[in-house]
């Protein structure tokens, strides 16, 4: 059985001038006077009754923003059934308006139960050319369709030998000096979907104005970044700000699975595939379908998974970036869904293409844009807001499982210890040591002795002479600051291990003169909770 053919266009003013002169002369005279433009021609259709008398489709909608006894007799002149769609529309060249009327309608049809077995078409004959625009943009990117033109009494299918998703976006984003530097202009809080992620660096911004663009298009997205960069936020806050927010999120974590489990989630398998197969399985992008599937640690994948992987992520000619076929494993038939794909790793993939781990064709299909996430060390002025909101959701765990729980407050020198902290570990190596700092403390402040203890000395020992000498030039660096800093983290060292003992610490760091160290703890304002003091 074929799929439905669902008709979705405007009516135009050619479509209502072909009626009027059908009617009698007084409604003729009064319709043509309103619609101004040329006099229809004898036996003039209109392009709307052309196509519907030269093609066959099984629901035929139509949009509308003209009067409702104009709309009732046009119906009547078409003669066969047509669901009429009233909308509201001020002037037929404002685009925006025409988008949204026409994303709500198409997305409405995709939703409703028999969306995914229909065939879309697009008339882009009637109505304006602002109209015919928004039709070509949906109809080769969100929604895949055919489009019909007509003229002279005749109709045909227009193939439209390009695919913006495919053709066009990715080429743009090849260049971004040129193209995206305007990017950085929003910070996360003023973005929709990104509203989580914390921060207002130039790093942060740059990665969240590309994945803004991104999130409008149905392309393939390539998440890189070191451990613990939260890589699967961001592929989640993509899809909140794309137009699937509403259709399914589905993660896989590629690195956690073996090669047989990982087929079976990612493609689904029929009953007796292997041992153990005992019912049919839907697999994620099965699952995910008219939404977004998230591959984690993509770069973990074995070779024969990636070559499956490979063909699925193939575009399906003229459909579309995000059309895909899939089929089951043990199973003897292509499934089609429609799935964005977000992939993430932290290996270094050109690295393991030139070693043969790694294919790079499929590198490509997954990095039609690609985007590296910042680490901690490059965004330093971060650290503080990140640290405040990761607190503020711990505090929140913690009360809903305590009653009694007191919420937790960094001090300012666990604010400054954060803040010059290298965190290797990044934003996951920060969430664990202020959970393990809000278990360990029993007030509600913070302190700096709890964060440290919480990281333990050998990663910050290990971390400190990287983080100094690895401190990025801009994003707000004063040389002369930082040197301060470093001298504040070891006079407060010192007064930690000399107990609060002014003159055994300044021997600790080879001051002969006591008063000299007492001058640097005033003009540097380095406090402590180090005791007894002198």
């Amino acid at each position: 059985m074929g799929k439905r053919r669902i008709l979705v266009q405007w009516i135009g003013h050619s479509d209502l001038r072909a009626m009027a002169a059908t009617l009698p002369a007084a409604k003729r005279t009064e319709i043509l006077n309103k619609l101004k433009g040329p006099q229809p021609q004898e036996g003039d259709r209109g392009p709307t009754k052309t196509l519907l008398e030269t093609q066959d489709f099984d629901e035929v909608r139509l949009l509308s923003n003209y009067a409702a006894d104009w709309n009732k007799q046009f119906l009547s002149w078409l003669g066969g059934k047509a669901h009429l769609v009233k909308v509201t529309l001020k002037k037929p060249t404002d685009y925006a308006a025409i988008f949204k009327i026409a994303d709500d309608e198409l997305a409405a049809i995709r939703k409703r139960k028999d969306g995914p077995n229909s065939e879309l078409c697009l008339h882009l004959s009637p109505g304006t050319p602002a109209m015919a625009a928004v039709w070509l943009l949906l109809g080769k990117t969100r929604y895949p369709a055919t489009f019909y033109e007509t003229y002279g009494g005749e109709s045909w299918i227009t193939d439209v030998r390009f695919d913006l998703t495919v053709d066009v976006i990715p080429e743009i984003f090849r260049d971004p000096d040129v193209y995206l530097q305007h990017l950085a202009s929003e910070s996360p809080a003023q973005v929709e979907g990104f509203t989580e992620i914390a921060g207002d660096s130039r790093a942060i911004r740059d990665a969240v104005g590309r994945a803004k663009r991104a999130a409008m298009r149905g392309v393939s997205i390539l998440l890189l970044g070191e451990t613990g960069t939260r890589k699967d936020m961001f592929a989640k806050a993509i899809h909140l700000a794309s137009p699937r927010r509403e259709r399914p999120f589905r993660a896989i974590n590629c690195a956690a699975l073996s090669k047989s489990l990982l087929e079976s989630e990612l493609f689904g398998h029929v009953k007796g595939a292997f041992t153990g197969a005992d019912h049919p399985r839907v697999g994620a992008f099965e699952e995910a379908h008219g939404g977004t599937l998230f591959l984690d640690e993509v770069g973990e994948c074995d070779f024969e998974t990636q070559a499956k992987l490979l063909r699925v992520l193939q575009p399906v000619t003229d459909e579309g970036a995000s059309i895909r076929m899939i089929r089951r494993l043990g199973d003897d038939k292509d499934r089609k869904v429609d799935v964005r794909v977000i992939a993430a790793t932290n290996n270094d993939l050109h690295k393991s293409i030139r070693d043969g781990s790694f294919r790079e064709d499929l590198y490509y299909r997954l990095a039609s844009l690609a985007i590296t996430l910042p680490p901690l060390r490059e965004r330093k002025s971060d650290i503080p807001k990140i640290a405040g909101k990761l607190l503020a959701q711990i505090n929140k765990q913690f009360a809903a499982e305590e009653p009694n729980y007191k919420h937790k407050s960094l001090s300012a020198s666990a604010n400054e210890f954060v803040k010059k902290h290298t965190w290797p570990g990044n934003v996951r190596q920060l969430y664990n040591a202020l959970v393990q700092a809000a278990v360990l403390t029993d007030g509600e402040n913070i302190g700096h002795q709890e964060l440290a203890a919480s990281i333990g000395e050998l990663c910050e020992s290990s971390g400190s002479l990287a983080g100094v000498m690895d401190r990025p030039l801009g994003d707000g660096l004063d040389l002369e600051e930082h040197l301060n800093d470093i001298r504040r983290n070891y006079l407060r060292r010192a007064m930690e291990e000399a107990r609060g003992i002014k003159v055994k610490a300044a021997r600790l760091l080879g001051m002969k003169n006591y008063q000299t160290f007492d001058a640097q703890l005033k003009r540097l304002e380095v406090d402590g909770e180090w005791s007894p003091r002198d």
